[in-house]
């Protein structure tokens, strides 16, 4: 792949997440916040629990960044927010850890944890993109639900024995575990738009999956790779492929890959760095019906460009059937919010006050 011209950084002044955000994604975290009252009880439990006992658990063990430690990785880190335009600047800790990995965690004062191995193993700019990653997972408000992930994923194992109660946790973790993955997506468009830079942002993605030497591995072979995987062979590897991404929630390596560059192809980073992007108060309500015919309508076009042989026969099915935006939102519906009765098509976006 050529190296990218360089070109002026943009400082995305009130982009609201919006701006980057799966539909899928977007669709089944407002199903979740439209039952009543979670939003306050997880906050009250998670932020009065959770969030406390992590933050002391980092302060023991941990290094924070500032001006004195870790001084490099803070003014990147403070860049990023600037980039996203994330004015209340989460604390930022250094674990000490050989794995490529980071976390925000939190709910009333979100904070970020980058395993020290990032620091070793990524260049500069790739690290830029961990950091607009986490800072996208703050801004979109998808913290408090990844913390109700967890919870859930470390029930009592007692609970997990009474029989109707598993059945009820496995399909609201099943739900929460395809959000969760959709919201990653999410999450690395914010990362392109913190280092603008689509060649990094793509390298992270290989270096995640193959670790950090850069000199025994090439990008565009790791596109080809992609591309054998979305072929997918015969129907048996299709059923294989959805029963080892079920129980994940984060997506495959090679599909984040494929999922950005798509999403740079379709020219919506190149709108976005040029000034044409939503804005945090700019007077607009969440829609729920919309966000579900947006979420239907990508999952359509995601079965008509895959190539996997299961995805193309469910999309052959689909084109005699004219899409019906109910169907979408009952499916939501019945993972998220059984009934469906208490979705407000009125309220209020608040992206711009989920971090700020």
């Amino acid at each position: 792949m050529p190296s990218e011209p360089k070109r002026t950084i943009k400082y995305l002044t009130d982009i609201s997440s919006k701006a980057w955000e799966h539909p899928a994604d977007r669709a089944a975290l407002n199903a979740l916040r439209r039952i009543p009252g979670v939003d306050q009880l997880l906050k009250v439990l998670i932020g009065a629990t959770t969030e406390k006992s992590y933050r002391l658990f980092m302060l023991a063990s941990t290094v924070r960044s500032s001006e004195k430690q870790f001084s490099k990785l803070h003014k990147i880190f403070l860049e990023a927010c600037a980039r996203l335009d994330l004015r209340r600047i989460p604390e930022l800790y250094i674990s000490q850890s050989p794995f490529l990995n980071a976390g925000a965690i939190g709910v009333n004062t979100p904070f970020i944890v980058l395993y020290s191995a990032m620091l070793k193993d990524l260049s500069e700019k790739e690290i830029m993109a961990v950091l607009g990653h986490e800072i996208g997972h703050c801004l979109s408000g998808h913290v408090l639900y990844k913390t109700m992930l967890w919870i859930l994923l470390n029930l009592p194992f007692m609970l997990m024995q009474i029989p109707v109660a598993q059945v009820v946790i496995q399909v609201i973790v099943l739900a929460l575990l395809e959000w969760s993955r959709k919201s990653e997506l999410s999450a690395d468009r914010a990362g392109l738009l913190a280092v603008q830079s689509p060649e990094d942002s793509f390298t992270l993605e290989m270096k995640m999956a193959g670790g950090g030497d850069l000199s025994q591995m090439n990008i565009n072979e790791f596109f080809e790779q992609a591309a054998e995987y979305d072929k997918g062979g015969d129907l048996l590897d299709s059923v294989f492929k959805l029963l080892n991404l079920a129980g994940e929630s984060h997506p495959f390596a090679v599909l984040r890959l494929t999922e950005l560059k798509n999403w740079v192809d379709g020219g919506h980073y190149e709108r976005i760095i040029s000034g044409d992007y939503a804005r945090r108060g700019d007077g607009t309500k969440d829609d729920a019906a919309d966000d579900f015919k947006k979420a239907q309508e990508q999952y359509q076009e995601d079965l008509k460009k895959s190539q996997d042989p299961l995805a193309a026969a469910v999309s052959n099915v689909l084109k005699g059937i004219e899409p019906m935006t109910r169907q979408v939102e009952e499916f939501f519906g019945t993972l998220f919010n059984p009934g469906g009765k208490n979705v407000d098509k009125d309220k209020k976006d608040d992206d711009g006050d989920k971090s700020q």
